[in-house]
């Protein structure tokens, strides 16, 4: 019988504990956390509906799901960090139509792409609102419409600055109902929506839950919201839809994403954890309080949002030769 040596022997033990019985080819471990990466100062409405979901979501899966604020560039500072992330399920990215796919749009230099990243989960979406001061003659879209076309001088209406979604949105607008607007950036909704109040700005798109306390307390009128069909949280507001506009059905939303090359599976276990976060009656609640409306399901149905996207934004941008450094 042959010999073997003390270093033979000691090779054969490493290669039994290194692979043991039955144990699979390769054996994916956890990351030990997971952090939400928001491109947004804390604070805001979106960071708070995120700590929301990754304290579910670290219920679901069982370990830690953490949320960082990386604020900066329109979002594109923590779009970039998630792009250039671990590829194992450890960083995702709290993206939406802003950081995501206006930016992809609107620059040129942007350094990453759409492709850097795999889509995990839709979380939800929010309409546009279309409303106006209460002082003006209008009560609702055709009469609104009309009011419009019979002025000498075009409507003010409030943005969040060049290519933000209400840019976009009111010269989708403007061209659908046929009558001339003139565009004022604002830093903020809520300093857009005290012009709008003082009567210096005729129109906001804000989110309805921003206007909503003011249109009932009788200082502003929302004519119409740009969602597919009325909100629950607000049923006695009509659609653009119903008003005769469906071309004007958008939204902005929020969803997660991880960088691109994440294994298929990490993809499935972390998109199942977000659905089941988005079940969760407080977190619920807290949508009905921001206006938003919970909108899940496979990767793919983020895909689709991020096609609807190009195919809506993309021609507005183009046509107007909006392009942002």
């Amino acid at each position: 019988m042959p010999r073997i040596s003390r270093r033979q022997a000691t090779a054969l033990i490493a290669g039994a504990l290194a692979v043991p019985l039955g144990a699979p080819a390769i054996v994916r471990a956890r990351p030990s956390q997971i952090f939400i990466i928001v491109p947004y100062a804390p604070g805001g409405s979106i960071d708070s509906l995120m700590r929301s979901i990754a304290k579910a979501m670290a219920e679901n899966l069982d370990q830690p799901v953490l949320v960082d604020n990386k604020p900066g560039a329109n979002g594109i500072v923590g779009s970039q960090y998630v792009a250039r992330a671990p590829k194992d399920g450890s960083v995702l990215l709290a993206g939406g139509t802003g950081p995501i796919s206006l930016n992809v749009l609107l620059r040129k230099n942007l350094p990453y792409k759409l492709e850097d990243f795999a889509s995990v989960a839709m979380l939800c979406n929010g309409p546009l609102s279309l409303t106006v001061n209460a002082r003006t003659p209008v009560t609702d879209v055709k009469s609104f419409v009309a009011y419009a076309k019979g002025r000498d001088k075009p409507l003010f209406y409030a943005t969040l600055g060049p290519g933000s979604v209400t840019h976009l949105f009111g010269i989708m607008m403007s061209k659908s109902m046929g009558f001339a607007v003139t565009d004022v950036a604002y830093r903020n909704n809520p300093a857009s929506i005290m012009e709008t109040l003082s009567g210096e700005c005729d129109l906001n798109f804000a989110t309805p839950a921003a206007v909503i306390e003011h249109a009932r307390s009788g200082q502003l009128r929302i004519l119409a919201l740009s969602s597919e069909k009325r909100m629950a949280s607000f049923p006695e507001i009509p659609t653009l839809t119903e008003s005769g506009y469906p071309e004007l059905t958008a939204s902005f939303w929020t969803a997660l994403h991880a960088p691109a090359g994440t294994p298929g599976d990490v993809v499935a276990r972390l998109n199942a954890a977000a659905n089941a976060a988005m079940q969760k009656p407080e977190i619920a609640k807290q949508l009905e309080t921001d206006g938003l409306i919970v909108d899940t399901g496979a990767p793919e149905r983020l895909d689709a949002q991020l096609t609807r996207d190009a195919a809506l934004w993309g021609p507005v941008i183009k046509a107007q030769n909006i392009v942002l450094e």
